[in-house]
């Protein structure tokens, strides 16, 4: 008798909790197209700038040249495309121009520092924070003009743009950090 009282107090329990747990537990609100191209900017930009970092400044220089390697970007050059470009989509995407001179696809030539290209890189990251924030069901799909020609392009092509070509070349740069024995920060 005292095993049955036993077991049915537990069951008692149970469904006192699962009534409890139920009432408290609110449908979670869907994500919104901003928030969702936002955590994946947050994605990249954690490992891609600690990837950038981790690579002591006597090596910014270092571009690989054993095999087939002709012509390749330095470990710097990589980091300040990547800036020029998130800064370029983002000014797409927000229809005006970037809030500092970018120069070419290759970054400012006044950009040269470890520290500097530092700063270049996670001033990218916040303007592409700012750019992907007014995406929204309304103007995901209308044409804008591309930053790359004279054609038109999306606020959805050019956000997913922005961690795809981000993600491109931090496969480089993990390469390049390893040719000098340093394991990716993602890696440790």
């Amino acid at each position: 008798m005292l095993k049955m009282k036993w077991m049915f107090a537990c069951a008692l329990l149970l469904a006192g909790n699962s009534l409890l747990l139920g009432q408290d537990m609110k449908p979670a609100q869907p994500s919104t197209v901003a928030q969702v191209f936002d955590h994946s900017v947050s994605g990249v930009e954690k490992e891609f700038v600690s990837a950038a970092d981790a690579m002591p400044e006597d090596k910014y220089s270092f571009a690989p040249t054993n095999g087939e390697f002709k012509g390749v970007r330095t470990f710097a050059q990589q980091v300040k495309h990547v800036a020029a470009i998130n800064y370029m989509i983002s000014a797409a995407i927000l229809q005006e121009k970037p809030p500092v001179d970018v120069g070419s696809e290759n970054g400012p030539d006044s950009v040269k520092t470890k520290a500097d290209i530092m700063n270049f890189l996670r001033g990218s990251f916040a303007y592409a924070h700012k750019a992907v924030a007014t995406i929204n069901d309304r103007n995901l799909l209308t044409p804008i003009k591309s930053p790359f020609g004279d054609g038109t392009v999306t606020r959805l092509g050019m956000a997913t743009l922005i961690f795809g070509h981000c993600f491109d070349h931090y496969g480089q740069m993990v390469e390049y950090l390893r040719m000098n024995s340093i394991v990716p920060p993602a890696s440790r």
